[in-house]
C-alpha cells in the first residue's frame, strides 16, 4: 500500500488551497454549489494540463480509471463530463487569473536575485509579444475573428532574466497587438523588447 503522496498531490500542495479559497470567495464562485467547488474544478483542469489530456472528455475518462485515488488527490467522486463543462462556462475567470498573477508573484519572490541574462544590465529586461490561437467557429462562435474561424489572440510580457510571466492578457484575436499596451505597466529603468506590431504605432 502506498504510504506517501502522489506527485500530482506533491504538485498541488504548492498552491495554497486557502488563499485560492479567498479568491472564489471575493468572486462568490461557490455560491450555490454542492458538491463540485472551485477548487475541485482547479484539480480536475491541473491534471487534464500535467497529464496532457487533449479534452475534458478525454480528462474525465482518465480520472474515472483511476477512480479509487481520486480520494487521495483531493478530487473525491469523479463527475460528469456535463458537469466540468458547465463550471467552465458559468464560473468567472477572474478566479483563475487572480490565481496565476498570484503564483507568479510567489516565484519571482523565489528567483528574485536571479538573472539568466548573458549581458549583464543594470533594471529589468522584458520581452512582449502576441500570439494568436485558433479556435473552432462553431464551438467558440463568440471568439470571432474571420468569416471562416474563430481565435483569440494571447499578450504576454516575460521577464528575460528570470523566464516568469509577467504579464497575460486574452484578446480577440482581430485585436491589434498595440492595444494590449494600455494594460501594461511600465517600469522605470527597464528596458522592453518587442516587434514593430507594437513600436510602430505607439511609443512608451
Amino acid at each position: 500500500m502506498n504510504s506517501g503522496k502522489y506527485i500530482f498531490s506533491q504538485i498541488v500542495g504548492l498552491v495554497s488551497s486557502t488563499s485560492f479559497q479567498t479568491i472564489v470567495n471575493r468572486y462568490f464562485g461557490d455560491y450555490r454549489v454542492r458538491d463540485f467547488t472551485c477548487w475541485k474544478q482547479f484539480l480536475c483542469m491541473s491534471f487534464g494540463q500535467l497529464t496532457h489530456r487533449e479534452s475534458i472528455t478525454d480528462t474525465m475518462m482518465c480520472l474515472k480509471a483511476n477512480a479509487k485515488k481520486m480520494y487521495h488527490v483531493g478530487i473525491g467522486n469523479v463527475v460528469s463530463v456535463s458537469t466540468v463543462t458547465r463550471a467552465n462556462e458559468t464560473r468567472s475567470f477572474q478566479i483563475y487569473q487572480d490565481l496565476a498573477m498570484l503564483l507568479i508573484k510567489e516565484a519571482k519572490q523565489l528567483y528574485l536575485n536571479d538573472d539568466g541574462l548573458e549581458v549583464q544590465l543594470k533594471g529589468n529586461v522584458f520581452a512582449i509579444d502576441a500570439t494568436t490561437i485558433d479556435l473552432c467557429l462553431s464551438t467558440f462562435y463568440w471568439a470571432t475573428f474571420r468569416s471562416t474561424k474563430a481565435g483569440i489572440k494571447l499578450h504576454t510580457q516575460i521577464d528575460l532574466k528570470t523566464n516568469i510571466p509577467e504579464f497575460i492578457l486574452f484578446s480577440n484575436a482581430s485585436d491589434h497587438d498595440v492595444n494590449a499596451l494600455d494594460f501594461i505597466r511600465v517600469e522605470a529603468n527597464s528596458f522592453y523588447i518587442m516587434d514593430r506590431g507594437y513600436v510602430g504605432y505607439r511609443q512608451l
